[in-house]
């Protein structure tokens, strides 16, 4: 029996197993022990600043204090963009527990109408910067704002912020130079700084406003704030005021701009004035114009796609992205490219019967008079706008010679400044039609350039800045739309070199060719310059929008309206000191000496006899010009 017993029980290897297990669980205690002791000792040494923090931003909130916009004013000091007083309603989506509810409620204590909901959801899911408010609506009125405050412990992550909004007074007519801001979308806030523009909803989307939008902009500043557990400011503990943006002074006469709005009453066409000694633009009128106040807090629908669909364009600036063909107002300059390519002299003569034939050719190029004017030589060919005599020289030069001389006027190249969208034109080239159609050029397209048309293409402000150089007898001037930055003034460099000529006297000739085109018993334009106090040159135009067969003629009372010639004209004044020179066009209006003339001696009256004609009504009828110089609808 007891061995049995001896056989059942081992003491001595149960206090072996005792031992061994003893061993183990103390090492297990002793390791976990250590892994705590060094993750306590990591924790509160080595992360010390990280976990500080962390619990610091429980209760302590950074917050950008995005910059005030800057102002922008006339040459004259007057306001055209303002910044207007508002609340703005924000979310902060990390802040939200439930978007959609959160929403809902939002609409129901807003009582927003059915028409803004889609557009109020729409904001809510726009990308936005992590921790960083997006706006959900602008310009919140008294009773909404009081709801929202009533119902503040319901809406965590929302905020009513007190901002500026931009604001322009005379929207409609200034609306293609100072263009307008608007809400900063997806693709814009992908591409912007981060920092720049912290808490900032909006940025420059055309015009002056987006091109020195980094100017007008200023600099973001931030605040720390103690915020309690529902994330409400209790306290600012510190901050780093923004800097504004700076103030915007424009080359821009207010009065000139409404002025050239107002001659044109709606329709469709522009005027650019530039002053020849500065390139400063006096007025830069696109019409018709559209009201850019919308666009700032976020235009409706209904009310963009009725904008996009109107016939009559108002979105599009013809002033620096219209091309039209030049037409007769080219005139001067190919003078000019004649005598400085001694091809002509002033004194030769050539008879017009009514129309040109190439050499070798039996196809006639007609003169807009189809009797024709006779012997003609430089001068009359410019006072009555002879187009045989213009067709001949074009012939002469050749479009190669043709063409590099109008790009030194600055046809086919933007040189403006700081002009938003400015649209190259085309001055068209041997090159170019090999390049772009893959054709040779033919001589029959170098008659048509010759006067205007064919391929050519150019901007109203183009033919300003072209006649602004023509009265500054070649010399050139940038044209630009800023003139002082905050206090500092701005002097572009000059885009192209000027022109000098063999004889200084040429200048003299085309200048009073061009004030006989006003003053000339011949002169196309001699209508619109009846009791002129001062000497004006002026260049009529007209140009045609479609071409006929060489045996059909134009007849305007057949034709729909927007297949109308387009009426054109450029001046400058006075010829002795040139101090403003312009550019017009009028769509579909017909010939340039009636129904264009008329509103360049408005513009030129309004800025050199001040108090005589600003103020005079656009409706009062213009003087009818006898002589007329419609275009003769060839094909190249």
């Amino acid at each position: 029996m007891r061995k049995h017993r001896d056989t059942l029980k081992n003491p001595e290897q149960e206090v072996r197993i005792f031992r061994n297990r003893s061993l183990l669980a103390a090492l297990v205690v002793i390791l976990m022990s250590g892994g705590l002791v060094a993750r306590l000792v990591y924790l509160q040494i080595f992360q010390h600043e990280v976990y500080t923090t962390r619990s610091e931003s429980n209760r302590v909130r950074v917050e950008p204090l995005p910059p005030t916009r800057g102002l922008i004013y006339d040459r004259n000091g007057v306001l055209l963009a303002e910044n207007q007083p508002t609340y703005n309603l924000t979310i902060v989506r990390e802040r939200v527990d439930d978007l959609d509810k959160t929403l809902a409620l939002l609409i129901d204590i807003l009582k927003l109408p059915e028409d803004q909901v889609a557009t109020f959801m729409e904001r809510s899911r726009q990308r936005q910067r992590p921790y960083q408010p997006a706006l959900l609506m602008s310009e919140l009125t008294e009773k909404q704002i009081a709801r929202l405050a009533v119902n503040r412990y319901r809406l965590p992550g929302i905020e009513v912020e007190a901002q500026l909004l931009r604001h322009y007074p005379d929207a409609e007519f200034m609306s293609h130079v100072l263009g307008y801001v608007g809400r900063i979308n997806a693709e814009e806030l992908a591409q912007l700084d981060t920092g720049d523009y912290a808490g900032t909803h909006f940025i420059g989307k055309t015009g002056i406003e987006r091109e020195y939008e980094e100017i007008l902009h200023g600099e973001v500043g931030l605040r720390r704030v103690e915020t309690n557990a529902r994330g409400r400011v209790l306290r600012e503990l510190g901050r780093t005021d923004p800097a504004p943006g700076s103030d915007l002074t424009l080359t821009i006469d207010k009065d000139l701009q409404r002025l050239g709005y107002e001659l044109l009453d709606g329709r469709r066409g522009s005027i650019v004035a530039i002053e020849p000694s500065t390139g400063d633009i006096l007025a830069m009128v696109s019409s018709p114009g559209f009201n850019t106040n919308p666009f700032v807090t976020g235009i409706s629908y209904d009310a963009y796609q009725a904008l996009r669909n109107d016939p009559d364009l108002p979105l599009y600036n013809r002033a620096v992205r219209g091309q039209y063909p030049p037409a007769s107002t080219v005139k001067p300059y190919m003078a000019l490219a004649g005598l400085a390519n001694g091809v002509i002299t002033p004194q030769d003569r050539i008879y017009d019967p009514g129309y040109y034939k190439l050499p070798d050719h039996p196809r006639h190029y007609n003169n807009w008079k189809r009797w024709g004017h006779g012997w003609v030589d430089l001068h009359r060919a410019i006072v009555v706008s002879n187009d045989t005599y213009f067709y001949d020289l074009a012939h002469k030069l050749g479009i190669d010679r043709l063409s590099d001389f109008m790009k030194r006027f600055g046809f086919g190249i933007d040189t403006s400044y700081d002009v938003f969208g400015a649209s190259d034109g085309l001055m068209p080239s041997r090159e170019w039609k090999q390049g772009r159609y893959g054709q040779a050029w033919f001589p029959g397209e170098t008659l048509s350039v010759g006067i205007g048309q064919g391929y050519w293409l150019a901007t109203p402000l183009q033919m300003a800045t072209a006649m602004s150089m023509l009265a500054n007898r070649g010399d050139w001037v940038t044209p630009h739309l800023a003139k002082r930055i905050g206090g500092e003034p701005v002097n572009p460099p000059p885009a192209l070199e000027g022109i000098e000529l063999e004889n200084e006297n040429w200048w003299d000739l085309v200048f009073k060719a061009l004030e006989d085109v006003m003053t000339g018993y011949e002169g196309t334009a001699r209508g619109s310059g009846e009791g002129l106090t001062y000497r004006m040159a002026g260049k009529s135009g007209t140009a045609q929008v479609f071409t006929l067969d060489n045996d059909q003629r134009y007849n305007a009372a057949e034709l729909e309206e927007r297949l109308h010639d387009h009426a054109l004209f450029s001046a400058f004044a006075p010829i002795e000191d040139p101090q403003i020179a312009v550019a017009v066009i009028v769509e579909n209006a017909g010939g340039g000496s009636s129904h264009a003339a008329p509103l360049a001696r408005e513009m030129l009256d309004a800025w050199l006899l001040p108090g005589d004609a600003v103020n005079e009504s656009p409706d009062t009828q213009p003087p009818e010009a006898t002589t007329e110089e419609p275009q003769p609808h060839e094909s190249a």
